[in-house]
């Protein structure tokens, strides 16, 4: 780990990045050439970090960053991922192996739920899929305007194994997105609740540093029981059960004719095949908050 000031404390290959400053630790997604793509490697790195952080007296708070272009652009299809999709349904291996596999994914994602101080999020760029899954998990997510956040995969691999979307934009919002798998601007998603706030992309360092300071100023303790407070109501709103029962739904949807026949592809393949399924029938565009979406005649957004 870094010496307090800011100093980079990223080994050769780490997949994460932990950096000190005074009151607060950073942890930085660091596989920038693979678009922080989420691999098991790459999530326990990121657990152990964040307790790591949470035992530590002189800090105060945790900052989730990502380096490169990207937040995170889902979980990594190549093999080493959050979850395997080849030959990975209910049909191929059996409810209940399916059911484990997806439960053993989610659970470093999950296992966030345990960090007693506050995590702030600082999305730019793509926050897509697994990518969601993380930032949603944080107590505070901060974009900047022009981050792209969405779940494409509901139109074709499954079910967020880790939902949150419910608890942030409300039931409407949260069957808009997911049932489309459309993604929306960081600043479309500050004006639906799906993150705190959103600003320019120049500023975001600003925006998040300063939150930090502030935070570092506050006792752990008290920082602790707030965040405390506000998951205890979560929990009366329950958010447990719905993570209990996300993995089930996550297997039930791989039973859909098209995540079946994707199974059968090799990994490169099924990379290839969602981006011109995707592309092809959807369009690159953005669901629109504040404006009448636009559709072309094939009702691909533009």
């Amino acid at each position: 780990m870094s010496g307090a000031g800011g100093g980079d404390g990223a080994g050769p290959g780490a997949a994460v990045a932990v950096i000190d400053h005074p009151g607060w630790v950073e942890i930085a997604l660091n596989r920038p050439e693979h678009r922080n793509a989420l691999t098991a490697e790459l999530l326990d790195a990121l657990v152990r970090a964040a307790e790591d952080a949470d035992r530590r007296r002189d800090v105060h708070a945790i900052m989730l960053s990502a380096r490169g272009p990207d937040f995170c652009a889902g979980y990594d299809l190549r093999g080493g991922g959050g979850r395997e999709y080849r030959d990975n349904s209910a049909a191929a291996n059996g409810y209940d192996e399916n059911l484990r596999r997806v439960q053993r994914s989610s659970a470093p994602i999950r296992a966030l739920l345990r960090i007693h101080k506050p995590i702030i999020a600082k999305v730019h760029g793509r926050c897509l899929a697994g990518g969601t899954d993380l930032a949603l998990m944080c107590d505070i997510v901060i974009a900047a305007s022009d981050a792209v956040i969405g779940f494409p995969p509901t139109r074709d691999l499954g079910s967020p194994p880790v939902p949150m979307w419910l608890y942030h934009v409300g039931p409407q919002w949260a069957k808009r997105l997911l049932l489309t798998g459309d993604s929306i601007s960081g600043a479309d998603a500050a004006r639906i609740g799906l993150v705190l706030k959103a600003v320019p992309a120049e500023h975001l360092d600003g925006e998040v540093g300063g939150l930090m300071t502030r935070l570092a100023r506050i006792d752990h303790e008290l920082l602790s029981t707030q965040k405390r407070m506000v998951d205890l109501g979560l929990a009366l709103m329950g958010r447990t059960t719905l993570l209990d029962a996300a993995p089930e739904l996550d297997v039930r949807a791989h039973l859909a004719p098209t995540p079946l026949a994707l199974k059968t592809q090799s990994p490169q393949n099924v990379i290839e095949v969602l981006k011109d399924r995707r592309d092809a029938a959807f369009g690159r565009g953005l669901a629109r908050v504040a404006e009448p979406d636009r559709y072309d005649p094939d009702g691909r957004l533009i």
